[in-house]
């Protein structure tokens, strides 16, 4: 399931592409999220279209960005947008929710997406509430893969990292960070051929919650490890004040599924991409579904296949 649509919402608002159709009104700087990006072949890059964004929109009242495609024609490192966004800080203070790598399969890849250390972003926008990552890969010289250094931010509400592959040093990062107002986390973590090289005792201090007091919904998704990962969500910690756990998009099976059972206090579990058994899904409805928990099981793969994929690779 390769990501193929662009979204049409970001924080609660309206995604409107900059400049917007020729001749056209822009719309009232908070009204919408901004998508920046640089059109394929059209003879320009980044920093010319975020000066373009800077003198047509007053920013200081920006509330959401979008960055779409930052390349013309060849895959580049994510930092010069990240330069161009942590240099503009001082006119975003109104900026709230940040989408960085807003990409589709046909632009390119998710796991040829080169991002760079993102820890910046949180360091230059401490008023942010909401921070999403696309994509995790380095170039063939290891450079530009995703990095984050731990650190405490006060504002953050939701985060989530989108990777074929998300690299162990990011997951720790995370696990080592202060987010005391985080209430979302949502980490892909993909697979070994793609940098997923993260383990279930990698994710130890996500699920004690101890730095996380306001955590209501986790999702850890998109992973080869997923059975592994129910038996550790299910009899960790942090579960007690969740109302709701996604671990969708992996190769999770009956075994895994098994240890969910017990989750009757959750509001929503999310389970959709998964190699569940027709038996072992009626289980979940009577058990969970009895109880008032929603449950996403679609996009039901077949159970008895020895090749089990995730949904977002390459």
């Amino acid at each position: 399931m390769a990501i193929s649509k662009h979204i049409e919402d970001f924080h609660g608002l309206p995604v409107f592409d900059f400049p917007g159709p020729e001749g056209g009104a822009l719309p009232a700087p908070e009204s919408v999220a901004w998508r920046v990006q640089v059109e394929y072949d059209g003879g320009s890059d980044f920093a010319a279209a975020w000066a373009a964004f800077l003198a047509a929109v007053e920013v200081e009242r920006v509330r959401a960005l979008v960055i779409g495609p930052w390349w013309e024609d060849e895959y580049e490192l994510v930092e010069p947008v990240i330069t161009a966004l942590t240099g503009s800080a001082a006119r975003l203070g109104g900026l709230r929710a940040l989408f960085l790598g807003e990409v589709t399969f046909e632009e390119c890849e998710i796991s040829w997406l080169q991002l760079g250390d993102v820890t910046p972003l949180l360091e230059s926008f401490p008023a942010l509430e909401e921070l999403v990552v696309r994509g995790a890969s380095a170039d063939y010289d290891g450079k530009g893969g995703l990095a984050l250094r731990s650190l405490r931010h006060e504002s953050l509400r939701a985060l989530r990292f989108e990777a074929g592959g998300l690299p162990v040093a990011v997951v720790r990062a995370v696990g080592g960070s202060d987010f005391p107002a985080l209430e979302s986390l949502e980490l892909w973590l993909g697979v070994d051929e793609y940098g997923g090289d993260a383990g279930v005792a990698d994710l130890a201090p996500v699920l004690t919650g101890e730095r996380l007091p306001a955590l209501r919904r986790l999702g850890l998704e998109n992973s080869a490890l997923q059975d592994e990962l129910a038996a550790a969500v299910a009899g960790s910690a942090v579960v007690r004040q969740l109302e709701s756990v996604s671990l969708a998009l992996g190769t999770l099976t009956d075994a895994g599924a098994e240890a969910l059972l017990g989750l009757t206090h959750l509001r929503r579990l999310d389970l959709h991409h998964h190699y569940l058994t027709e038996g072992m899904q009626q289980r979940l409805r009577d058990t969970l579904g009895a109880a008032g928990v929603e449950l996403d099981l679609s996009e039901q793969e077949e159970p008895d296949d020895d090749w089990r994929y995730v949904a977002n690779g390459e």
